[in-house]
């Protein structure tokens, strides 16, 4: 997969284009993060008590599933294909920024899911007390 050029900056950080790539455990896309950025979400997963089943079930898939790659001087990533099957990325695939991470998206399933998040009405009541500042 070929990164585009304005992100591949952003994605080399501090640990030189490693990056870790898992899957999603409530889409059916991939997680795109740099190494450094996993290594906190990693350290939190493992820090969780594993007599919780939910918290096993939740490392099992994304720390289970975690799969290091790294961007060559072309700015491309090999995805595993076990991955790529969970995502179904077939040809063409998307990233969508999420801050800390990026989700990769088979195009067509992402232009269903953002037609689809499009098509619902945001509920402000049920927004978080935290994002109750924020102005958009």
């Amino acid at each position: 997969m070929s990164i585009p050029t304005k992100l591949r900056g952003a994605l080399t950080g501090e640990s030189d284009g490693q990056l870790v790539v898992t899957i999603s455990p409530s889409d059916h896309c991939l997680l795109l993060y740099r190494l450094e950025d996993w290594d906190a979400v990693e350290k939190k997963l493992t820090s969780l008590p594993t007599l919780n089943a939910q918290v096993r079930q939740l490392k099992r898939m994304l720390i289970g599933h975690a799969d290091d790659c790294a961007m060559d001087g072309s700015g491309r990533i090999l995805v595993p294909q076990q991955l790529r099957e969970f995502a179904n990325i077939d040809r063409k695939a998307v990233l969508v920024g999420q801050g800390d991470k990026y989700e990769i998206w088979d195009e067509a399933h992402w232009v269903a899911q953002r037609e689809s998040l499009l098509a619902v009405e945001l509920d402000e009541s049920a927004l978080p007390i935290e994002l109750e500042s924020l102005s958009f």
